[in-house]
């Protein structure tokens, strides 16, 4: 099951990284096509290179790239994302007995499951009603239509579903394990082990 998780969890990785380096090489493109005419055209160039000189900026590049960021922000929430990298106020968390903790995390983390089923339906209503609105630039590279907003924001009802399971395996993780290790717990735990392999050399 490990192995599994370790594979899913490099995968996803990966299609996250692919998806932030297409928004930096799009962004690239945009800046080229935006500024390249400008700067032919200011060294005198156009003759000389007619090509450049001809290029005109991509309205699609802007688009493509709001796209990608939607879908970079919750496909890394949902599959990224661990849950002692998130930004928590955990004062009280952490001065707190081992036991009390449990019953915080259990508490937390079925509050998160309950809040996204429940507002599972109502959202995957709304996004499905977003199919008769399109993409203004952006088209589908296989049939050159554009792209239904349903499809784009499609990925917030999955981000909804993955974090719904994530946490309700929290709940079950939590009362048979006890509370999730805070991340100062993760880095000494590291260190020890660091240690103990520099020792065992």
């Amino acid at each position: 099951m490990k192995s599994v998780l370790r594979w899913v969890s490099r995968i996803s990785d990966a299609i996250a990284a692919t998806m932030l380096a297409a928004i930096f090489f799009i962004f690239l493109i945009q800046i080229g096509s935006r500024y390249a005419p400008k700067i032919i055209g200011y060294f005198g160039w156009a003759e000389t290179f007619p090509i450049l000189a001809s290029i005109r900026p991509l309205g699609w590049t802007l688009e493509l790239i709001a796209v990608l960021w939607v879908w970079v922000i919750f496909f890394s929430c949902a599959f990224v994302v661990r849950e002692y990298d998130h930004v928590k106020f955990d004062i009280i968390y952490l001065s707190v007995s081992r036991r009390l903790r449990t019953v915080f995390a259990i508490i937390s983390a079925a509050a998160i499951v309950a809040g996204m089923l429940y507002a599972f339906m109502p959202t995957w209503d709304y996004i499905d009603w977003m199919k008769i609105r399109k993409t203004s630039t952006v088209r589908n590279p296989f049939t050159g239509d554009k792209i239904p907003l349903r499809t784009v924001f499609s990925v917030y009802g999955g981000f909804m579903i993955v974090v719904a399971a994530r946490y309700g395996w929290l709940v079950i993780d939590t009362f048979r394990n006890g509370p999730p290790k805070t991340e100062i717990e993760i880095v000494l735990e590291a260190e020890a082990q660091a240690e103990a392999r520099e020792v065992s050399s």
